[in-house]
């Protein structure tokens, strides 16, 4: 599991106060923020508002997708995908494309057409639930 430093969509005092509770992977994250009850009770605890763990668990998610790491993480911010969310609702062709021009920006490799497929079909079916 990435650690919940990974995430670029959390300010640096919820990091450190998500820390002091003892959350210290994105898995331990998404664990306690998995019901509505829970993410207000981790929010409250955090002095965040909710839309803000919502934010950080859709980050989260995105990181814990398979073969994922730092550079692809890169890779998804240039490629404006900054979560499993924004995953949900591009198209793979899209994608693909995004995916391809953030790399030749970046100048990484891009990944292949069988890693992304991937990646999009995990999204929506952790989007079904």
């Amino acid at each position: 599991m990435p650690p919940i430093s990974a995430l670029t969509r959390i300010e640096p005092i919820h990091l450190e106060r998500l820390e002091k509770q003892g959350i210290f992977t994105t898995g331990l994250l998404l664990e306690v923020s998995e019901t509505r009850t829970r993410r207000q009770t981790l929010a409250d605890q955090v002095d965040a508002d909710t839309t803000d763990v919502l934010a950080w668990r859709d980050e989260a998610l995105l990181l814990n997708l398979a073969r994922f790491g730092p550079p692809e993480h890169t890779l998804f911010i240039q490629a404006r995908v900054d979560g499993l969310h924004a995953l949900r609702h591009v198209e793979l062709a899209d994608l693909e494309k995004r995916l391809a021009s953030a790399a030749t920006q970046l100048k990484q490799p891009a990944p292949d057409g069988a890693t992304v497929e991937m990646w999009w079909d995990q999204a929506k079916t952790l989007g079904e639930e």
